[in-house]
């Protein structure tokens, strides 16, 4: 394990001193991004798959700012389009949603500064997704404590302002786009997202637990639908930590 003072390959550089609003802009920066980029790509897919599926701008744009997790807002615009009851769709994005917890456990107490901003730390809560996620975890643990929860909320709205645009453009702009297409265009957020972990993985454990996602991804897939992310989760990572506490 490296020492404190240490930055791991892969992580960002300690960043200067910044007043708040300065941290603030700083995450707003996330918006020139890669991931801001990618996201945008992939939010034009929903919102073609949104327009496709029988729903207003309004209603994208609203699933898109208030979910602010694609794979949750594809499910509901999926469960709702095939006329599954309420309850059902419901169910079927808690399950979704589920993935987002360790990723809250995790990056939340890192918000906590030197007094309690419970308001502020919620909305950061909201913001909590997989590009979010990595990026916060690459660059708050750099930042003084007071300033980690503006720099978040600066990443979070920018990441969220790329997800509405993409959305509304897809809608607008992509209407009755091939089904190929919006597949490709959806795919391209989890794509990164594994391209992400891999590039940061430090530790056989993280290595066994990416080879276990990709390989009972599929099996569980076939054999459970609608619960197959729920236990590729919890079987994959279950194995992958046990063989990582085994291995010297």
């Amino acid at each position: 394990m490296s020492g404190a003072g240490q930055v791991q390959p892969g992580s960002l550089a300690p960043m200067p001193p910044l007043s708040p609003a300065a941290a603030f802009a700083r995450g707003l920066l996330l918006v020139f991004s890669v991931p801001a980029v990618v996201l945008l790509a992939t939010a034009l897919g929903f919102g073609a798959l949104a327009r496709d599926g029988g729903f207003t701008a309004g209603h994208a744009a609203f699933m898109s700012v208030s979910m602010f997790a694609l794979p949750n807002q594809v499910v509901l615009v999926d469960q709702l389009a095939r006329h599954e009851t309420l309850a059902a769709a419901a169910l079927a994005v808690t399950l979704t949603a589920f993935r987002l917890l360790p990723m809250t456990v995790t990056l939340a107490p890192l918000f906590r500064g030197s007094r309690p901003r419970w308001a502020l730390e919620i909305l950061a809560a909201h913001f909590i997704a997989i590009t979010t996620w990595i990026e916060s975890n690459r660059r708050l643990p750099h930042l003084p404590p007071d300033l980690r929860l503006p720099h978040h909320l600066g990443g979070g709205v920018a990441i969220a302002a790329m997800m509405l645009l993409g959305t509304l453009a897809g809608y607008m702009l992509v209407g009755g786009v091939p089904v190929i297409v919006a597949a490709a265009l959806l795919f391209m957020n989890p794509l990164y997202f594994i391209l992400s972990l891999v590039a940061t993985s430090r530790s056989r454990m993280d290595h066994a637990a990416i080879v276990a996602g990709c390989g009972l991804a599929p099996v569980f897939y076939a054999l459970a639908p609608g619960f197959d992310l729920l236990a590729t989760g919890l079987i994959g990572g279950t194995l992958a930590f046990l063989w990582g506490r085994r291995s010297p």
